[in-house]
């Protein structure tokens, strides 16, 4: 997940260095989380919100997390019925606490590909994807860059939902075509969008 975002208060259920999925066939589950410096799974609060916002379209759907680190985002995607998940991570460290926590969980609906994020948006997808979670670096300010990249390719299924987090002091990415936002929130420093690609 993003690195070098500012320090979030936690929820009291939540511990230092492990995960909890929230709900689904893996509710409360608890899995580590690598030591990588910057790294912060997505808070409990936030997948919750976001998890209520796509729970009409998330059953069966083909999921890319991008920047995964954790993998909180798209074990969250599959505990709650996604068809698949595809994690990318440049960390050697967090891909392999990624596949471990994926053994223990004994899901075959779920790959891991080590790679940097924008370098795998310039490539050319095997699949459509009905849902894209962004959780880049804070630092970064990758948001423009990245729907450019999903709008450019055939990385997005017709009415993909596509997910940001960022700063709340950055500016939103300006959409490209076709794109509109469905729900958006600030909590804490984090604002996080989810946007509907037409």
């Amino acid at each position: 997940m993003g690195r070098n975002k500012k320090q979030k208060r936690k929820n009291p259920g939540e511990q230092p260095g492990r995960l909890r999925i929230v709900a689904g066939k893996w509710r409360s589950r608890l899995l580590p989380v690598a030591q990588v410096a910057g790294l912060r799974p997505t808070s409990e609060r936030i997948r919750e919100t976001l998890f209520n916002w796509l729970a009409p379209t998330l059953a069966g759907s083909k999921c890319l997390d991008l920047f995964a680190g954790s993998g909180a985002l798209g074990l969250e995607a599959l505990s709650r019925g996604a068809q698949s998940v595809l994690f990318v991570e440049q960390s050697t460290v967090a891909i392999d606490a990624l596949r471990d926590a994926l053994k223990v969980l004994g899901t075959e609906h779920a790959s891991v590909f080590h790679a940097d994020a924008v370098e795998y948006l310039t490539g050319r997808p095997s699949e459509s994807y009905d849902l894209v979670f962004l959780d880049p670096p804070f630092a970064a300010d990758l948001g423009q860059d990245l729907c450019r990249l999903l709008a450019g390719g055939d990385w997005l299924a017709p009415g993909a939902n596509v997910y940001l987090e960022q700063d709340r002091d950055q500016s939103r990415p300006d959409l490209p075509d076709g794109w509109r936002v469905l729900k958006e929130k600030t909590t804490g420093n984090v604002r996080y969008s989810l946007m509907r690609v037409e």
